[in-house]
């Protein structure tokens, strides 16, 4: 890649110490609640780094391995007010025997692991941010790093972080596909509904007149709901269906569920009542009946176009030659967490593709930016505060 010429923290992010850094990462093997070798391995480096780590015990909560890791760096001036930077330590599979393949400038797996770039990707990066910030030699505020477990399946650990431990109070979270330089301002409501739909089991051939089919009540509640896309701010989905004993038993019992996102908690809701009355009035209509369950997931945030943490990540894009652009998502993160329980954050584009599959990759160029615009927004974070 062509060296331009950076600001003095960002300049010191070296590529290949960086690229080494990630490989390294994504072979330690840590799927979700099984983070105790990723843990382990911080806890050797991030105190030569010159931080004071320390864990929780939300692990205790769903039978992990270890809990969510706070880090602390007390930085060169204690009048700046601290920033943190959170990603997931967890990969949604394993990565164990992972063989990373570099092609055209664009890292993989060799198609039999995924890559795990999803979200080791920003933990390199935040070490070799934070190690070029050193090496620099620049002023900077306090630095707190806020790594959580068992994101994948649902941000469960940051559901259950003890943020008592946490000083910061702003941040930023690498953990989107788009390309470095995106900020993702605004993040949605999200719940699940569980709809238990009874009928009455019946033999087909003993005594079929006794049956009601709870996968026809459940079919007609279904026909008769508004799923996908609602309207610009709100999708909804039926992802299960589950039920049935027999292929000669008439089933009785069907559980259906599905999940809604919005960026408006009334059109969330909304959304889940009309979703429940359709399967209500299925039911009704043919002498069936329905336990519904609402599940919330996580709350929506909405960050202000002005606010120092979106201003001081649009300068410091810009610094390290890249463009940024503001945008919104239904996606979920840990960001819509950490926000309900009182941080402000944003997240932002660290540019890996094809998440979740063996197709999964990030091109070279990303991750040596992610650590260039961690270093860069430690500086420019301390100089929009001196």
């Amino acid at each position: 890649m062509t060296k331009k010429q950076f600001t003095s923290a960002a300049e010191e992010v070296k590529e290949e110490r960086l690229l080494q850094l990630f490989l390294e990462l994504a072979k330690i093997n840590g799927p979700s609640t099984k983070e105790q070798l990723v843990a382990e391995y911080l806890m050797k480096v991030l105190p030569e780094l010159g931080f004071t780590i320390e864990f929780d015990e939300a692990h205790k909560n769903f039978n992990g391995e270890v809990g969510n890791l706070i880090a602390w760096h007390e930085g060169t001036d204690a009048t700046i007010p601290p920033l943190f930077f959170s990603t997931h330590m967890d990969t949604v599979l394993p990565t164990e025997g992972l063989k990373p393949v570099i092609k055209d400038g664009i890292i993989y797996s060799d198609g039999t692991t995924i890559l795990g770039a999803d979200d080791r990707a920003a933990v390199a990066a935040y070490l070799e941010g934070i190690r070029a910030v050193i090496e620099s030699g620049i002023q900077h505020g306090p630095i707190e790093f806020v790594l959580t477990v068992n994101e994948q399946p649902g941000l469960v650990g940051a559901k259950y972080m003890d943020y008592s431990k946490i000083k910061s109070k702003a941040g930023y979270i690498f953990d989107s596909s788009g390309d470095v330089g995106q900020i993702i301002l605004k993040g949605p409501y999200s719940s699940r509904i569980w709809m238990e739909v009874e009928g009455s089991a019946a033999h087909i051939a003993l005594n079929a007149e006794e049956g009601n089919s709870a996968f026809l009540i459940a079919a007609n509640g279904l026909l008769n709901m508004k799923l996908g896309t609602i309207d610009e701010e709100t999708l909804a989905n039926i992802g299960i269906i589950n039920g049935g004993e027999l292929t000669s038993i008439i089933p009785g019992s069907v559980t259906v569920a599905g999940e809604v996102r919005s960026f408006s908690k009334d059109k969330l809701e909304r959304q889940l009542k009309h979703m429940e009355d359709a399967m209500q009035e299925a039911a009704r209509k043919s002498d069936g009946k329905v336990n519904v369950r609402i599940e919330k997931k996580y709350s929506g945030f909405d960050i202000p176009k002005d606010h120092i943490l979106t201003s001081t990540v649009e300068k410091s894009a810009r610094n390290i030659h890249v463009k940024p652009y503001l945008t919104e998502t239904l996606g979920g993160a840990d960001t819509n967490v950490l926000n309900e329980n009182g941080l402000t954050c944003i997240t932002l584009g660290n540019g890996f593709q094809n998440i979740h599959s063996f197709r999964e990759c990030i091109s070279i160029e990303n991750l040596i930016n992610t650590g260039r615009l961690t270093a860069e927004l430690i500086e420019q974070w301390y100089e929009n505060h001196k």
